[in-house]
C-alpha cells in the first residue's frame, strides 16, 4: 500500500488518504479478530524462513501486549490518515511522498510490536527511526524541520545501536533470539545485566526520557498528523513496548529498577514543569507527552502486577487523549493561523465540536472521571500505595508516590491551561518582559501577542473535526467498562514477578489514593489560577543549560574534533595515504610471516626462459614508470607491466585470464589517455630526495612482503583446495568447460551481480563528475552535428577551404575524371567530416572501417563460445568496447552516435535488469535464485544443441560492459571534446569551432601560396 501511495495521491488527490487508511485499519481489524484467542491464552505464531545463513526467520507472535499495541497503532493510524484527507491543501507539495512514508511507518509499527525475533524487532525499530526522520523533516525547505529531523535521528540511532549491542549479547547468552523463549527462562549474570541496560538505552532514547527528552519537542516542526501518530500512539510507544516486553523477565535486576525509577520519575516532573511555561499549543502537548511517557515507563517497568496493569491502561488512554489533542491543535491552527495561546480567544464559541473534543481529551489527560485517563491514574495510585517498589526500602516507595502525585498536579495545571488557552474567551495578555541576554547571545526576536479576531475564525471540514472527537469519545467509552479492559490486559500483567493483581475501576473507595486525587485536583487548580505568578516564578529560577543546547554544543564540538582529526589524517596527500596503508600491510602481515612463516623447502623461480624474459621486461617497465616525469610516458609503461602480466598468464596455461587482462589493459590505457588530456604533460612536483628514498624503502618492503605471502600461503593450507573439484563441478552443475566463465555466471553469480552493480554506479558517478551540463538522452549523430553548440559544420570547413559547392579542382594536379569519382565516392567514417583536416587520418579511418565489423563478429563468437572456450560476456563486452573506442579515436565524438546509436544508461540498465531477471526466473519454478538449467535438444541442420540458461546472465554482463565503456567515452571522451571546443583560446579568446575554421583558412592560404588555389566548378573563382 505504501508503494502505491504516490500513484494514488496523483490520481485521487487528498482522497487517497481515505484509501490508505484501510492499511492500518486492516491491522486493527485483524487484531480484533484474534481477541478471543488471545484472551484464552492462545498466542498465534507465524514463521517464514528468511536468511538461512544467519538462522534468521520472520517470526511473528501475537500475545496480549502485541495485540494491544497492534490495536492502538492500527486504529489511531487509520484515524490520522482520515484526518490527513482534509488537513493538507489540494495543492500541497510532497503529499504523495508523505502518504507513502506515513503508511510505511504504520507498517513498520505493526512489524515491531508483533516480531518475536529480537533481530527482526531491531530491523523494524530502525525502520521507524528512518521513517520518522522523513516525516519530521517533511517541510524540507524549513531549517527548523531539517534540524529537528536530524536531531531525532541522531538521538534515536544512538539508542538503536546500543540496543543492537544488547540484543546480540542477550541472544548469545540465552542461546536464542526469540523473545518468548528468552523471557520464559531469563538468563542471569553480568553480561545479561549489561545487555538489559543497553536495551533500556534504546527504549529511553525512543521514548524521549531524560536526558534524551529534548528531541521530541523539537519534532513538533513536523505536520500535525505526524505529531498525533508518532508522538502519541506509535513511535514513542515503541520504547514503552520494549520496557513492557522485557519487564516480566528482568524487572528484578537492580540496574533495571534504578534506571526505570530515576529516569521515569525525573522525566515525569521535568516534562510537567516545562509544559507549564510553553505558549505554543503543540509545545505544551510535547512536554506533556514527555512527562506522561516517563509516567508510563515508570509503571510498566516497576515490576509489580498492579502497576503493570495501570501502565497498560495508561498506554491506551494516552494514545486516545493525546492523539485527539494534537488533532484538535491542528484544527485550531487551520482555523486561526496561530498556535500561540496568548493570541487565541473565543475559539470555543466558533468551533464547538473541536472544543468538546478537546475538553473530553483534556479531562482524560488530567484524570477526571469518568474517562480512561482517570481509571488508569487511580490504578497507578492504588498500586504505589499498596505494593510500592518491590525489593526497596519503604522510603523509596513514599518518594516515588510523592513524585507521581506532584507530576499529576503539574499535568492537571498545564491541561487546564491548554484548554483555556485554546478555546476560552480571555482578556489580552500583556507583552512578555524581556529576559536577560547572556553574553554573546543574540537578543530574542519580538513576540506578537495581539489577539485574533474571533469573527475571522472559519468552520473546518467535518473530516478535520470528527477524528479527534471520535478518539475523545472512545476515551469516555473505554472508561465506562473498566472490567473489560482489566480482563483484556490482565494476562500480560500477570507475567510480572511481584505484587498482587491490580484492578481497574471507576470507584476504588475512600483511601490514600482518593485523597491523593483530591490533592491533585486542588493543587492543579491553584497552579492554573496562579499561572501568571507561576510563570514569573519560573522566569526567576536559576538558569540551567537546557538539554537541547547541551546537545547542540556537543555536536558542534564533535564537528570541530572531527575536523581536527581529519586535518591530521586526511592531508590530501595520496602518497601519505598509500604509505600508511602499505606500511600497515608490511608491519601486520610481514611481521607474522617473519615470525611464523611456513617457508617452502624448494622454490622454482621459472619453468622456462620465456618467463624470465617477460618478467625482466615487466620489472624494467615498472622501474621506468616510477621514474618517469611525463604522465603519458608513465601510463604507457604501466600498460607494459599489464601486458607483461597477461603474457605470464599465457605462459602458465591460462589463456582466458590472459585475454581478459589484455582487453582490460587496453581499455584502461585509453581511459588514462583520455583523462590525461585535461592534465599537465608533466607531473607537477618532483619529490625531494629524502621522501624518494622513503618511498623506495616502502616499495621494496611491500614487494618482499607480497612475494613472501605468495611463497608461504600455499604451504599454510590445511584443507584440500576447492579448485580440485572445480572442473567436474562446473561441468556437471554449470554445463561448461571454461572454469573461469562458469564461475562468474553460475557458481559465483551473486558476486558477479554485485560487481556489475558497482560498475553501473561507478560509471554513473564518473560521468556525473565530468558533465558540466545536464546529462540528456540525446545521441549525437554526424548529420546533426550542426545542432550542437560549438559544433563544427562540415560545409563551414569546405567554405573556408574554398570547396563550394563540390569537391574543388586543383589546377595542375589531378585530372577532372578522378576528382569527379572522388566526389561521388562515400566516406569511410561519417564522423570524420566533423574533424579539422589536420586532425584526420585517412589510413586510420580506412583501417577502422575494415576492422570494426570483424571485431563485433569476434565479440559475438566470444560471447557464445565462452562457456566452453576462452571468452564470455565480460571479454566479449571488452572487445566490443575496444571496437567502439577505435571508432571514436578515428573520427571523433560524433562517430560514437554512428557506432552505437543508443544511450549508455539504457545498456547499463538493460544489462543489470537482464541479469537480475534471469536470476529470479528459477524462483518462479521452485528453484534457487540464479540457478542454471541445461537444455539439450536436436535441431535440423544444427544437430545436437546444448543451451545453458546462464548464457542470458552472461548477456547481461556483456551489455553492462558495453554500456560502461560507452558511458566513459561520452564523459571522458566526447564531453571533454565538447568542453575543449567551446573553451576560449588562451591567445585570442576564440572558441574551439572558430579555431578549427581559422585552421582551415590557414590551410587555404598555404594552398594559395603553393599555387594550388581551389576554385568553384561552376565557373566562379575564389
Amino acid at each position: 500500500m505504501a508503494l502505491a501511495a504516490p500513484a494514488l495521491v496523483r490520481f485521487l488527490g487528498r482522497r487517497a488518504f481515505l484509501v490508505l487508511a484501510l492499511a492500518p485499519a486492516s491491522a486493527a481489524v485483524y487484531a480484533l479478530t484474534l481477541t478471543s484467542r488471545v484472551m484464552r491464552g492462545e498466542h498465534p505464531v507465524s514463521v517464514t524462513p528468511w536468511i538461512d545463513a544467519l538462522g534468521l526467520d520472520l517470526v511473528f507472535r501475537m500475545d496480549t501486549l502485541s495485540w494491544f499495541l497492534l490495536l492502538i497503532s492500527g486504529g489511531v493510524g487509520a484515524v490520522v490518515l482520515v484526518y490527513c484527507s482534509s488537513y493538507f491543501s489540494a495543492n500541497a507539495r510532497g503529499t504523495g511522498r508523505f502518504a507513502a512514508v506515513l503508511t510505511a511507518f504504520a507498517g513498520a509499527m505493526v512489524g515491531l510490536v508483533t516480531a518475536d525475533d529480537m533481530l527482526l524487532l531491531f530491523v523494524f525499530w530502525e525502520l521507524t527511526t528512518v521513517f520518522s526522520y522523513l516525516l519530521i523533516g517533511h517541510y524540507a525547505d524549513r531549517k527548523s524541520s531539517r534540524r529537528a529531523a536530524m536531531q531525532a535521528i541522531v538521538v534515536t540511532t544512538f539508542g538503536g545501536l546500543a540496543m543492537l549491542g544488547g540484543i546480540v549479547v542477550l541472544g548469545e547468552t540465552a542461546g536464542t533470539y526469540l523473545l518468548s523463549e528468552v523471557l520464559a527462562a531469563p538468563p542471569t549474570g553480568t553480561l545479561v545485566t549489561v545487555a538489559v541496560v543497553l536495551m533500556l538505552v534504546g527504549a529511553v532514547t525512543k521514548s524521549a526520557l531524560l536526558p534524551f527528552h529534548f528531541w521530541l519537542p523539537g519534532a513538533m516542526a513536523a505536520p500535525t498528523p505526524v505529531s498525533a501518530y508518532l508522538h502519541a500512539a506509535a513511535m514513542v510507544k515503541a520504547g514503552v513496548y520494549l520496557v513492557a516486553r522485557l519487564a516480566p523477565g528482568f524487572a528484578d535486576l537492580d540496574a533495571w529498577r534504578v534506571t526505570v525509577i530515576v529516569l521515569g520519575a525525573g522525566t515525569l516532573l521535568l516534562g510537567g514543569y516545562r509544559a507549564l511555561r510553553q505558549n505554543d499549543l503543540k509545545l505544551v502537548l510535547a512536554f506533556g507527552t514527555v512527562s506522561q511517557l516517563g509516567f508510563i515507563i515508570l509503571l510498566v517497568g516497576l515490576g509489580t502486577r498492579s502497576a503493570a496493569l495501570a501502565g497498560l491502561a495508561m498506554i491506551g488512554a494516552h494514545a486516545m487523549f493525546k492523539a485527539a489533542l494534537f488533532l484538535v491543535t491542528g484544527v485550531v491552527d487551520a482555523a486561526t493561523g496561530t498556535r500561540d495561546l496568548r493570541r487565541l480567544t473565543g475559539v470555543g464559541r466558533r468551533l464547538p465540536l473541536a472544543a468538546t473534543a478537546g475538553g473530553l481529551a483534556i479531562a482524560s489527560m488530567i484524570g477526571l472521571p469518568p474517562l480512561a485517563g482517570y481509571v488508569a491514574k487511580e490504578g497507578a495510585l492504588e498500586s504505589l500505595v499498596h505494593d510500592g517498589v518491590p525489593g526497596a526500602d519503604p522510603w523509596v516507595s513514599v518518594v516515588l508516590l510523592a513524585a507521581v502525585v506532584v507530576g499529576s498536579m503539574l499535568t492537571f495545571a498545564y491541561g487546564l491551561r491548554f484548554w483555556w488557552g485554546a478555546f476560552a474567551s480571555k482578556a489580552p495578555c500583556p507583552a512578555p518582559a524581556p529576559r536577560p541576554v547572556a553574553p554573546g547571545e543574540a537578543p530574542p526576536a519580538e513576540v506578537d501577542v495581539t489577539q485574533i479576531d474571533p469573527e475571522q475564525i472559519h468552520a473546518q471540514p467535518s473530516l478535520l473535526v470528527w477524528p479527534p472527537l471520535l478518539l475523545a469519545v472512545l476515551g469516555l467509552a473505554a472508561a465506562l467498562v473498566p472490567h473489560l479492559g482489566e480482563n483484556l490486559l490482565a494476562p500480560h500483567a500477570a507475567l510480572y514477578p511481584a505484587g498482587e493483581a491490580g484492578h481497574l475501576t471507576l470507584w476504588g473507595g475512600v483511601g490514600p489514593a482518593f485523597w491523593s486525587t483530591v490533592a491533585i485536583v486542588v493543587a492543579g487548580t491553584l497552579l492554573f489560577v496562579a499561572r501568571r505568578r507561576v510563570e514569573a516564578l519560573q522566569s526567576r529560577m536559576p538558569h540551567i543549560p537546557e538539554a537541547e543546547r547541551v546537545y547542540r554544543r556537543f555536536m558542534r564540538r564533535l564537528d570541530e574534533v572531527a575536523a581536527d582529526v581529519t586535518s591530521v589524517t586526511q592531508r590530501g596527500s595520496l602518497p601519505l595515504y598509500l604509505g600508511i596503508i602499505l606500511g600497515t600491510l608490511v608491519i601486520a602481515v610481514g611481521g607474522v610471516l617473519v615470525a611464523d612463516g611456513a617457508w617452502p623447502e624448494q622454490v622454482v623461480l621459472a619453468s622456462n626462459p620465456g618467463q624470465v624474459l617477460v618478467a625482466g621486461v615487466t620489472a624494467v617497465a615498472a622501474v621506468l614508470a616510477a621514474r618517469a616525469r611525463r604522465r603519458l610516458k608513465a601510463v604507457l609503461l604501466v600498460g607494459v607491466t599489464g601486458y607483461g602480466t597477461a603474457v605470464l598468464f599465457m605462459l602458465h596455461g591460462a589463456p582466458d585470464l590472459a585475454l581478459t587482462q589484455v582487453l582490460v589493459e587496453t581499455i584502461t590505457l585509453v581511459v588514462f589517455v583520455l583523462a590525461l588530456r585535461r592534465l599537465p604533460a608533466y607531473f607537477s612536483d618532483r619529490p625531494l630526495a629524502s621522501s624518494r628514498f622513503v618511498r623506495l624503502g616502502i616499495a621494496i618492503a611491500v614487494g618482499l612482503t607480497v612475494a613472501a605471502m605468495a611463497l608461504t600461503v600455499p604451504g599454510a593450507r590445511i584443507h584440500e583446495p576447492v579448485s580440485v573439484d572445480f572442473p567436474e563441478e562446473v561441468y556437471v552443475y554449470g554445463g561448461g568447460k571454461n572454469i573461469v566463465n562458469v564461475v562468474l555466471v553460475d557458481t559465483r553469480a551473486w558476486d558477479t551481480m554485485g560487481e556489475i552493480s558497482v560498475l553501473l554506479v561507478a560509471a554513473t558517478g564518473v560521468a556525473s563528475l565530468v558533465f558540466l551540463r545536464r546529462r540528456s538522452g540525446e545521441i549525437l549523430r554526424a548529420p546533426r552535428a550542426a545542432a550542437g553548440v560549438g559544433a563544427l559544420v562540415p560545409q563551414q570547413v569546405d567554405e573556408a577551404l574554398g570547396r563550394l559547392p563540390r569537391v574543388p579542382q586543383l589546377r595542375g594536379t589531378a585530372p577532372q575524371a578522378l576528382l569527379d569519382r572522388a566526389a561521388r565516392a562515400g566516406v569511410w567514417l561519417r564522423g570524420g567530416r566533423t574533424l579539422a583536416p589536420q586532425r584526420r587520418s585517412v589510413v586510420f579511418e580506412v583501417a577502422t572501417r575494415l576492422l570494426f565489423h570483424s571485431m563485433i563478429v569476434f565479440a559475438a563468437f566470444l560471447l557464445f563460445s565462452g562457456h566452453n572456450a576462452p571468452g564470455g560476456g565480460f571479454a566479449a563486452g571488452l572487445v566490443t568496447g575496444i571496437a567502439i573506442i577505435i571508432r571514436y579515436l578515428a573520427a571523433g565524438r560524433y562517430e560514437l552516435g554512428e557506432a552505437a546509436p543508443i544511450h549508455p544508461g539504457l545498456l547499463l540498465g538493460t544489462g543489470l535488469f537482464l541479469s537480475v531477471g534471469v536470476g529470479l526466473v528459477p524462483v518462479l519454478f521452485g528453484g534457487e535464485p540464479l540457478q542454471s538449467f541445461i537444455i539439450q535438444t536436436d535441431l535440423p541442420l544444427l544437430g545436437h544443441v546444448k543451451l545453458v540458461t546462464s548464457v542470458f546472465f552472461d548477456l547481461g554482463v556483456f551489455l553492462v560492459v558495453i554500456g560502461l565503456v560507452l558511458d566513459i567515452l561520452r564523459s571522458l571522451g566526447a564531453e571533454i571534446d565538447r568542453q575543449t571546443d567551446t573553451a576560449p583560446r588562451e591567445q585570442d579568446g576564440t572558441y574551439g569551432a572558430a579555431a578549427v575554421l581559422d585552421d582551415a583558412r590557414a590551410v587555404r592560404k598555404a594552398l594559395d601560396a603553393a599555387g594550388l588555389r581551389p576554385h568553384r566548378t561552376d565557373g566562379g573563382s575564389r
